[in-house]
């Protein structure tokens, strides 16, 4: 564990780091289909089969692959992450955004939280910036071709994975050892050191989470509406802002604020700890 304290980013992907849906990029165009058909036709689905949406989605992406003849194979969907388009000011953020954090005395950590494709993403120019990439993944056959969905991340059980950023615990296949009690000052990066970014309603779930034990949430948009003022207006987020990352924009800024809080925090911790030791 590091000596600093860690303070852990964690963002959804689809309209939160890129202007759409990822598999709008490249994967739907393969399919010689629509944006609008192709969510048309999951959306159907989900509803009309009462399935998970995830799911549907993860389905849907085989099946239409298949049907047209083209398998789905993971070094295709890897390739497609280069077509990603991401907000202005992406793509230096997280290194920018950790080097503030060691000028101020902690360890800045990224993670994605994202119902969409970890394959595609894992294809991004932005992939190694982040510690764990935790998204929907297809299991293969011998012949690299996707047959199931190995992991589905979808807009509830999101909250898991700040569980395990949580608790250190970044295997998804190790429940034991999430489920495991734990004294709270042994968790490896406390909920107060956390921030959450998200675009919309399906990150709810994890901005009550922050809101609920001291953390922090920040809702990003394209184009200011109703949705996301509601967010503000009934407390389920603390921030809202333009989905623009550059330097100096008020999502920079804030988010600064919070870490230098979160560094100041854990200084005045220590001080009180060791007063305390030096009466004991």
């Amino acid at each position: 564990m590091s000596e600093k304290p860690i303070v852990a980013l964690m963002y959804d992907f689809d309209r939160t780091l890129c202007t759409k849906d990822m598999q709008d990029y490249s994967f739907i165009p393969s399919l010689g289909m629509t944006e609008s058909e192709f969510w048309q036709t999951t959306n159907e689905m989900w509803q009309r089969e009462h399935m998970d949406s995830v799911l549907a989605y993860m389905y849907a992406m085989v099946k239409m692959s298949g049907e047209k003849g083209i398998p789905l194979l993971r070094e295709n969907l890897v390739a497609m992450g280069k077509n990603v388009e991401l907000f202005r000011g992406v793509q230096d953020w997280f290194d920018r955004i950790s080097n503030f954090g060691a000028q101020n005395g902690v360890q800045v950590e990224h993670y994605v939280i994202s119902s969409g494709m970890k394959e595609i993403i894992e294809g991004t120019s932005i992939s190694r910036c982040f510690k764990s990439i935790f998204a929907c993944e297809f299991l293969y056959d011998d012949n690299g071709g996707a047959v199931w969905p190995k992991t589905d991340v979808n807009y509830t059980n999101k909250t898991q994975f700040v569980y395990r950023i949580n608790k250190g615990v970044l295997d998804i296949a190790n429940d034991l050892d999430l489920n495991r009690s734990m004294p709270e000052d042994s968790k490896r990066v406390p909920f107060t050191n956390m921030i959450y970014i998200g675009d919309g309603l399906s990150d709810v779930p994890c901005m009550k989470m922050m809101k609920a034990y001291g953390g922090y949430s920040i809702a990003v948009y394209q184009s200011r509406d109703s949705k996301v003022e509601e967010l503000l207006r009934k407390d389920r987020v603390d921030f809202i802002y333009p989905a623009d990352y550059s330097e100096g924009t008020g999502l920079d800024v804030t988010v600064k604020h919070i870490i230098r809080k979160i560094a100041v925090s854990d200084i005045l911790y220590n001080e009180n700890a060791r007063q305390l030791r030096e009466l004991s």
